[in-house]
């Protein structure tokens, strides 16, 4: 990587294949074609397969072509590895999909550098560039059909997921008319936990350790909320750390448009919504998935993007009873109510009572191009008063420290749980201090993985006392 120019450089190292090279995988994937014809096998679903078949390919034909050398096993699995790599892979971008630290891979047409976004150096260019459409368009092709869906004039939208969870939106034209263009959101593949978050400073111990007791309900009544922000803002990876806090013993049914929450939880079904087919049918939209798990016995509902009638679909279930998060795109926790109280969601203002917290999570953009994400506001729901929903500021950021502050007097919320748990307000404070006790234990120790951080939160769920003891005796 440079960063000598304005925008920084990020350099990849070409795959180079000699003469010999490139006619055995000329002829490896010409066998392959056949087998997929033949079989109807799709290869790229079992990969351990496909490198073994390749290993054996190049170790009969480079053994006949060379009887009297003795072919090298490291030579053979390396070239087994890079050849796998070509074929099932994504051509000339195939590292950039594999780099986790990369959080977008931007394709804006021919001739052009491919640009990414790097989780620590922020918007970088590449030394890639896609001299031919035809190349282009192929690879376009070749993720279409991975995930059966199809580009064409009629259709020259693609919007879907990859196999590892990746968001991809392509065009060709008449909708771009400059040329095929190609947009891949990647997820890591540990996802972001509670504990990442705090490292990052997107959300502080003392706020994780409030909401985690909310969320968590205390067994008696598990708090709603919605969290809200601009586009990449980090609704969706605050949203899914925040979902560690739910309790083990819930069953959660998660709805989104593309599969991208991970939640580190045993009972979960995941739920994707499905565009109508060419005549026009078999459509399931957000709104009919809600609707389908009200009839799986939910604790918790989580809807990816709330944007449309399901938003009443989801606020009936939880004025019900059900608990539930759900994320939407707005600016701050005034224009959330308003955006959902209004068209197209139109959800009836007594109904918005049933969400407990507003969360707000802004990304703050700085001269350097490198960017980071904050949660801004936390608000509570209070009540209606004269026909306008009442909002309790919990926490704010403040920009001038870069943090997130305390600015509450008291808390619904912590009243309520309280009054169901027969413990005062004193106890239930005393028991947030004690979850900011464990957070900062996992923070100082360094334990931020999802599997550890799921072990720890069972752990406490399982014997609160033993964990605060053992914590508490080690320092």
């Amino acid at each position: 990587m440079s960063n000598n120019e304005i925008i920084p450089q990020y350099n990849v190292s070409r795959q180079n294949y000699s003469p010999e090279e490139k006619i055995l995988l000329g002829e490896i994937r010409e066998n392959l074609v056949d087998l997929a014809i033949s079989t109807g096998e799709n290869f790229q679903s079992n990969e351990e397969k496909l490198l073994g078949d390749i290993r054996n390919f190049l170790f009969m034909r480079l053994s006949d072509e060379n009887q009297n050398l003795q072919v090298s096993k490291q030579y053979l699995d390396d070239l087994s590895h890079k050849l796998l790599r070509d074929i099932i892979g994504y051509g000339k971008i195939d590292s950039l999909i594999q780099d986790d630290d990369l959080e977008e891979i931007m394709i804006n047409g021919i001739s052009k550098p491919v640009f990414v976004y790097h989780r620590k150096y922020g918007m970088m260019k590449t030394n890639i560039e896609f001299d031919d459409e035809k190349e282009l368009i192929d690879l376009i092709d070749s993720i279409a059909r991975q995930i059966n869906r199809r580009i064409d004039q009629e259709s020259p939208i693609l919007d879907g997921r990859l196999t590892d969870g990746s968001r991809i939106n392509a065009t060709i034209p008449p909708v771009s008319p400059d040329g095929p263009s190609l947009t891949i959101r990647k997820f890591k593949k540990d996802p972001f936990t509670i504990i990442d978050l705090i490292n990052s400073k997107t959300i502080s111990i003392e706020l994780a350790a409030f909401l985690w007791v909310c969320f968590d309900g205390l067994g008696v009544k598990s708090a709603n909320a919605i969290i809200s922000g601009g586009t990449s803002s980090g609704k969706t990876t605050t949203l899914n750390a925040l979902c560690s806090f739910i309790n083990p013993k819930e069953r959660i049914i998660t709805i989104e448009d593309t599969l991208e929450l991970q939640i580190p939880h045993e009972h979960v079904i995941r739920m994707e919504t499905r565009p109508a087919n060419v005549e026009n049918k078999g459509e399931l939209t957000m709104n009919d998935l809600v609707k389908n798990s009200l009839r799986q016995r939910p604790d918790r509902i989580i809807v990816g993007e709330v944007r449309s009638d399901e938003a009443i679909t989801l606020f009936t279930a939880l004025n019900t009873g059900h608990s539930g998060f759900g994320t939407l795109h707005s600016n701050d926790a005034r224009e959330t109510i308003t955006r959902l109280t209004n068209a197209p969601m139109s959800v009836p203002e007594i109904m918005i009572q049933a969400i407990d917290f507003i969360i707000m999570q802004n990304r703050i953009y700085t001269s350097s191009g490198v960017s980071y994400r904050r949660i801004s506001e936390v608000a509570e729901v209070v009540g209606i008063e004269e026909g306008v929903v009442q909002l309790n500021k919990i926490f704010q950021w403040n920009p001038e420290t870069d943090a997130i502050e305390n600015v509450s007097i008291s808390s619904k919320t912590l009243t309520q749980l309280a009054n169901l748990t027969g413990k005062s307000v004193s106890e239930i404070h005393r028991e947030i201090e004690n979850r900011e006790i464990v957070l900062s234990h996992m923070v100082e120790h360094d334990i931020h993985s999802s599997d550890d951080v799921k072990s720890v939160f069972d752990l406490y769920y399982n014997d609160s006392e033993k964990v605060l003891n053992r914590i508490l005796l080690n320092g």
